[in-house]
């Protein structure tokens, strides 16, 4: 009998409990999931970001240069493109957990975005399906812009390809960790070798894309740019769904722990009227039974914000009906407390809205600083300007293994946090050297001008007529930028994951995804407010007017981006010693059990 418990306990030991395999039985953890499914999956994720990330930097060129919009308009098209591809992750991650699945929401993302690129990628290429050449920067030239039918296919395009990011971004991260149990210690190790080495195929992918790709877009022209990345794509959705017969599956849930919350708060209010009880051990929650207690969640009760406790309230009819109370009038504890938590978060998640529309001018007005700098590295090759962004890249493939096996042991000791520093302290951090980055920004473009005016090309041609100045200098904001990028971005993330509730951990990335977002949008909110506030009080009609960069103001909408980062860090720090994480905090008794 002893020795079948123990074939028994072995046998559990070698399947993973909560996932299957492709064909719908328990996954067996030797022949499916581990690292071997997850290269497919880093190889996925380095490949689309080699297609695509050459777009967030490099798209403002296209849209001014090919397209002829305004260089503040395709500035905002981009930014308007990247927020969309952030914000979509929401809604795509709740259709991956609870219907299409995580597998089949990345393949059909895929092709998505697949099928946009090649959207643009024949649109460079037939004359007749964009604007006749013109050069733009020219003051007497008069540029036509799109036709409805080709703004129409661009803006298709740039959609269907924002869409398809948006699925992967949210279904990929989560279906590689899918492949490791994380009850199983040894893969919970590999788990985590898989989200640093997530970070590096990314990194690899985009430094590929920043050079090899824009160098493509610059010299042999954007329709064999847009057409590498569409390749690069394909092969992507090739590799991936190579691994069917080698992944394991998370069972999809037949509801989502969003809806849940929402729940809480429907419930919330139908019960607003209802008097709060003394004792929180009054409240709703289902009977803890042993057999249920690993599978089922169960979180004390905390005696914070409180009007949420109302979806918790029984009434007397609830009590004695023998039938299970609607979910969207009375919720368990648990329930409420995982709602408390989403909404704990919300401060936090505001403040790094600000580092994201500091990001995206780096991605937009910065590459047009270049464009009209000194590209020259050496005596036979000239640097693009949108590949400046490599400068981080590659300081973080550095720096992260460092930070990993030298910074944190050595703060783990100081302060005894097991990631050395808290989550939000880290974020903090970033925060603070975004300030600085922007602060930077505003100083060099100070110089540029200078540069400009005293050789007296305030009208230069950018690319044609170069400023005697090297476009190396804006390598310092850049290089900031990407430590603020390692310290707030990865903490961020780190933050949401371990402090979501346990049915939301597979989507918490979502929430940083929609920080970026609304960043993006904010970037194309104050743009244009910026313009429309100082329309009347400069010469060139707006700080950011015109295509003429050397004739605006960008070095004071930087200033005015470093003075509102110093005043969101503030913020940020009011907020950050006022959470308690979900560990910590007044707490009561567990809710009394109630069938």
């Amino acid at each position: 009998m002893q020795e079948r418990l123990v074939v028994v306990s072995i046998e559990k030991q070698m399947v993973d409990e909560n996932k299957e395999d492709w064909k719908g039985r328990r996954a067996d953890k030797l022949k499916y999931g581990g690292m071997r499914a997850a290269v497919l999956i880093l190889a996925m994720i380095s490949f689309e970001n080699l297609g695509t990330f050459s777009l967030a930097v490099n798209s403002v060129p296209y849209f001014s240069g090919i397209m002829h919009y305004s260089i503040p308009d395709s500035a905002n098209m981009l930014t308007n493109y990247m927020g969309t591809g952030y914000i979509l992750a929401i809604p795509v991650a709740i259709l991956a957990d609870t219907w299409t699945g995580r597998y089949t929401s990345v393949l059909i993302s895929g092709l998505f975005e697949f099928l946009g690129l090649a959207l643009l990628t024949a649109q460079a290429h037939y004359s007749s399906l964009k604007p006749p050449s013109c050069n733009l920067y020219v003051i007497t030239s008069h540029c036509k812009t799109p036709s409805g039918g080709q703004e129409a296919l661009l803006y298709i395009g740039l959609y269907l390809l924002a869409f398809g990011s948006a699925g992967v971004k949210a279904s990929l991260p989560s279906h590689g960790a899918d492949q490791f149990d994380e009850t199983d210690p040894e893969e919970a190790r590999e788990m985590s070798t898989f989200f640093n080495t997530l970070l590096l195929a990314v990194c690899i992918g985009g430094a590929v894309s920043l050079t090899f790709i824009v160098w493509i877009q610059i010299h042999r022209g954007w329709a064999w740019g847009f057409g590498i990345g569409t390749i690069a794509i394909l092969l992507g959705v090739i590799i991936f769904a190579a691994g069917l017969p080698l992944y394991r599956f998370r069972v999809r849930q037949g509801t989502n722990d969003i809806i849940q919350i929402i729940q809480v708060y429907v419930a919330a209010i139908r019960n607003r009227n209802l008097l709060l009880p003394e004792d929180p051990a009054e409240l709703y929650e289902i009977k803890q039974d042993k057999e249920d207690a690993e599978e089922i969640e169960f979180l004390p009760h905390r005696d914070i914000l409180r009007f949420l406790d109302r979806a918790a309230i029984q009434v007397k009819d609830d009590v004695e009906s023998e039938k299970p109370p609607s979910p969207w009038k009375l919720c368990r504890v648990t329930q409420v407390e995982n709602a408390k938590i989403i909404l704990s978060m919300i401060p936090i998640f505001c403040c790094t809205i600000i580092m994201t529309l500091c990001l995206a001018q780096l991605q937009t007005f910065s590459i047009q600083q270049g464009y009209t700098m000194d590209t020259t590295f050496t005596k036979n090759f000239q640097i693009p300007p949108a590949s400046l962004p490599i400068i981080p890249i590659c300081f973080l493939i550095i720096i992260v293994p460092i930070y990993d096996r030298i910074f944190v042991p050595v703060m783990r000791k100081i302060t005894g946090v097991p990631t050395g520093v808290t989550h939000l302290q880290r974020i903090g951090v970033g925060l603070v050297l975004s300030c600085i980055s922007m602060a930077v920004a505003s100083i060099v473009e100070v110089k540029r001008k200078r540069v400009a005016r005293d050789h007296n090309m305030l009208d230069a041609v950018p690319i044609l007529m170069p400023l005697p100045i090297s476009t190396f200098w804006l390598s310092f904001q850049y290089f900031i930028f990407g430590i603020a990028d390692m310290f707030t971005y990865v903490g961020l993330l780190q933050f949401f994951y371990s402090e979501a509730p346990k049915g939301l951990k597979s989507t918490s990335t979502c929430f940083l995804w929609s920080s970026m977002a609304l960043g993006y949008f904010a970037s194309t909110i104050l743009v244009k407010s910026v313009n429309g506030a100082t329309k009347h009080i400069t010469r060139s009609g707006g700080w950011l007017a015109g295509n003429n960069i050397n004739r605006n103001h960008l070095n004071l909408f930087y200033l005015f981006l470093s003075i509102v980062s110093l005043i969101n860090f503030f913020i940020y720090l009011l907020v950050s010693t006022r959470y308690k994480y979900r560990s910590q905090g007044p707490s009561v008794p567990a809710a009394n059990s109630n069938k």
